[in-house]
């Protein structure tokens, strides 16, 4: 009786395996579409919890207020009055900062929130006024207001106030105009020329998550930062001059002079944005596994192509059919290995899942390639194959600058030694069969 055509020709299969392996890649988009849900469902969690307790903090001011009578043509020429704003920034700005990180969970989703305990200290100088070309008598200077910029205003826990030229005054929430800051707390203040400096000292105690963010609008800013937190990450347009980071936490500080930003000390309106400027710190716990996991599913068709290849190869030297849907199950089973290192890396550290889901697949794999093959040799050879195939993927995972390099190099050794192995290997005579005596056996009637 003779063999089927699908065990008899090796080209044939071949042409299935080649297939095979790109039909594989339609459940490798499904992964990768599973793992962006279970990240879009951790930043739906934690945004939960950020919007209850206080979003990332931008500290901006205090800016100081005064309106003017200002005048204005209308479109038919029309000269009217109309109130304008005029905007001066502090002189000196001093921030000291402790801040509390505080670890929550919602569900199986860590995340970090934090309560700030800030002060702010500085002066103005109403000498800064004087060349804006507006008549005093315009200015309202009864109406002046301090303004203190505060994204979230959710995050504020205690009543803040200000001393004022050594008088108290309480915020109240809102600002006087939205030209500059888009929310926070504000309060009339007494100002007028005839007295040039006037200092300022204020507490805040702030809540947030994430991020705290300041924004340098004095002529001098001096901001510090102290924490329990010994994992921060500087963000924003100015890195610390100073910065130490120890196992019990860290304490950095900035100084940013008005020079280092793009924009004045004073002007009028919405002239000008202070938000580009930001700088501060996050408290982020690394959140890496999603993104790591991403990165593994990258290397699939290479994983599903090796593996192929290598049981292709056991076939085509030792004389053993393997049939392609026994190659479609050994597919599945290193498909299965990106769901299961997805859903234990939402659970144990990285690197101990993805060290259980590698030897919970090799095993797998391996295992029944033996029963397959009726061989504990090939079986072994399968085995260590994918067990270095998966340590040089760990490998590329942990490396970020030489990620590339070192990827590059280990793939060119892997198919260096294919070619060895195969070089004496003649593919012709093979796929037309003319020499097919260790693939076929002879035919009864």
């Amino acid at each position: 009786m003779k063999k089927s055509m699908l065990k008899s020709s090796l080209g044939l299969r071949l042409a299935i395996i080649t297939f095979l392996s790109l039909l594989l890649l339609i459940p490798v988009q499904m992964i990768k579409s599973l793992i962006k849900e279970r990240q879009e469902r951790r930043e739906e969690a934690v945004n939960e919890v950020f919007s209850k307790w206080g979003k990332e903090q931008v500290i901006g001011g205090p800016i100081l207020t005064i309106p003017y009578q200002g005048k204005m043509k209308t479109a038919d020429g029309e000269i009217i009055e109309v109130k304008k704003w005029i905007h001066l920034l502090p002189e000196n700005l001093l921030i000291n900062g402790s801040v509390m990180p505080e670890p929550r969970y919602r569900g199986i989703y860590e995340m970090v929130l934090y309560q700030a305990d800030i002060q702010i200290t500085g002066y103005f100088k109403s000498s800064e006024l004087v060349n804006m070309n507006i008549s005093q008598e315009r200015i309202l200077w009864n109406e002046a207001s301090l303004s203190l910029g505060i994204s979230d205003m959710k995050g504020i826990k205690e009543m803040v106030a200000v001393k004022w030229d050594e008088k108290v005054y309480p915020f109240g929430p809102g600002v006087l105009t939205k030209n500059v800051l888009p929310s926070g707390i504000g309060v009339r203040i007494p100002f007028h020329p005839d007295q040039d400096k006037y200092q300022f000292d204020l507490a805040l105690r702030v809540c947030g998550s994430e991020n705290l963010q300041f924004t340098p609008v004095g002529k001098e800013t001096k901001v510090s930062i102290s924490s329990i937190w010994n994992n921060p990450s500087f963000t924003g347009e100015f890195l610390p001059d100073s910065r130490e980071i120890q196992e019990d936490g860290f304490k950095a500080e900035w100084k940013v002079l008005y020079m280092n930003r793009n924009y004045p000390q004073k002007w009028i309106g919405d002239e000008y944005t202070i938000e580009p400027s930001t700088f501060g710190v996050s408290f982020l716990i690394p959140v890496d596994e999603y993104q790591k996991t991403m990165r593994t599913v990258k290397y699939a068709l290479m994983f599903i192509a090796f593996t192929f290849l290598t049981v292709f190869l056991i076939e085509l030297l030792d004389g053993k059919a393997v049939h392609p849907i026994q190659y479609l199950l050994i597919g599945f089973a290193l498909l299965i290995f990106y769901s299961l290192l997805l859903a234990l890396s939402e659970h144990l550290r990285f690197n101990f899942a993805y060290l259980v889901a590698v030897l919970a697949t090799i095993s797998l794999i391996s295992g029944y390639t033996s029963a397959v093959l009726k061989s504990n040799r090939q079986a072994f050879l399968i085995f260590g194959f994918l067990f270095i195939l998966y340590s040089y993927l760990y490998l590329v995972l942990q490396l970020q600058d030489y990620a590339l390099l070192m990827g590059s190099l280990i793939l060119f050794v892997i198919l260096a030694v294919v070619m060895f192995l195969t070089r004496r290997i003649d593919w012709f005579s093979i796929l037309k069969q003319a020499d097919t005596a260790q693939l076929n056996e002879p035919s009864t009637g």
